[in-house]
């Protein structure tokens, strides 16, 4: 596919009021979808919002969750592929912070679970939650998207398996704080540079119960890291049509992947 349009929703989730959060999401699409888009993308944890000991008593179970319910139906309403950000979810007994991806006909077809987990600065995520243990690559109407959750976006390692599997766009949703916003903007431009990639960088607005506030700074990147869209604080979306066949001549012409070493052994002197 040499096109797609990309459109991600930005929303202060409320601290666990799944009903409003919602309302917030099918407001945001009523005002902003853009007619043939063919994802649309969620933040992280929108659904209940980023407080960590919600999580366990929040999450819904995988075969039968509302959220994910809502997500179908969204999908179907708008024909469009859904990467559901991620939501608290149960799979066989074990508690994960999930990204689901549905299709137009509002099917799941896949799930990726986050698999590095925050638990510095008063945060507890890898109390409540596992871990997943691979990354997950999901292709989209002939799109190849690698997902990815948070804090994912410190580990390199998992951008640049997606690049060396033959991803076209990599994706994090987030629910970033403002107190790390230049992290932020620098490692997910970062992330789309060093893998010539298109990359979605979507994070939460809004106030946290703690007082503080999400970054809300979300942007699409293109190969170069130049900005194709973004919106601050304010809920939206950003949306772009994308088109790959620069980023395939680019590669060609720069063959950056060509030169990666199997592995790099320090030598310490």
């Amino acid at each position: 596919m040499e096109k797609i349009k990309i459109l991600a929703v930005q929303i202060g989730s409320e601290i666990g009021e799944k009903e409003k959060n919602y309302k917030k999401v099918l407001k945001v699409l009523d005002e902003n979808f853009v007619s043939g888009t063919d994802v649309i993308i969620l933040p992280e944890v929108w659904n209940v919002g980023w407080e960590c000991s919600l999580f366990k008593t929040m999450a819904e179970e995988k075969e039968d969750s509302k959220t994910i319910k809502f997500l179908s139906e969204l999908a179907v309403e708008y024909n469009a592929n859904i990467l559901g950000g991620s939501l608290p979810l149960i799979d066989n007994g074990v508690y994960h912070n999930t990204c689901p991806v549905l299709n137009r006909h509002g099917e799941l077809i896949c799930t990726y679970n986050k698999n590095h987990l925050f638990s510095y600065y008063g945060c507890g995520e890898g109390s409540y939650v596992k871990n997943g243990k691979n990354p997950v690559m999901v292709d989209i109407d002939g799109t190849k998207i690698g997902l990815t959750i948070c804090y994912d976006i410190r580990f390199p390692e998992i951008y640049r398996s997606y690049r060396k599997a033959g991803a076209d766009i990599l994706v994090n949703m987030a629910a970033w704080p403002f107190s790390r916003s230049i992290h932020w903007d620098s490692l997910t431009r970062a992330r789309a540079v060093e893998n010539q990639c298109f990359m979605v960088a979507l994070t939460q607005t809004g106030i946290l119960k703690d007082g503080s506030r999400n970054y809300g700074h979300s942007l699409i990147y293109d190969y170069s890291g130049n900005i194709l869209s973004e919106i601050t604080e304010k809920e939206g979306a950003v949306f772009a049509e994308i088109d790959f066949s620069e980023m395939y001549d680019f590669r060609e012409k720069c063959k950056v992947i060509n030169d990666i070493h199997e592995k790099y052994e320090v030598i310490i002197k």
